[in-house]
């Protein structure tokens, strides 16, 4: 998600704010099995006509391995969601 926010954002200000604030959050990092599971939701997608990108695909099993809630407008997680155990925040 880091990653994601900084790329959407432009200037050093934007940046340096959005760093700041995401180190009071713990770093979520990947491991083997997240990659091999990622890749299993995404061929699962795939099959059933969602097309799901690598790092979407990775954030929903690391969101689901951890049994965190996404906060997300991103229609393409709610439609990943039931094929990878992915818990989405709505209103």
């Amino acid at each position: 998600m880091l990653q994601e926010l900084l790329q959407g954002f432009r200037g050093p200000k934007a940046r340096d704010a959005i760093v700041e604030r995401f180190t009071a959050l713990p770093l979520l990092v990947p491991d083997r099995a997240d990659h091999i599971a990622a890749a299993a939701v995404r061929n699962t997608c795939r099959r059933r006509g969602i097309q799901v990108g690598t790092i979407d695909a990775l954030l929903a099993q690391l969101y689901a391995r951890h049994d965190l809630v996404m906060l997300s407008t991103d229609r393409d997680f709610e439609l990943m969601a039931p094929h990878a155990r992915l818990r989405i925040w709505r209103s």
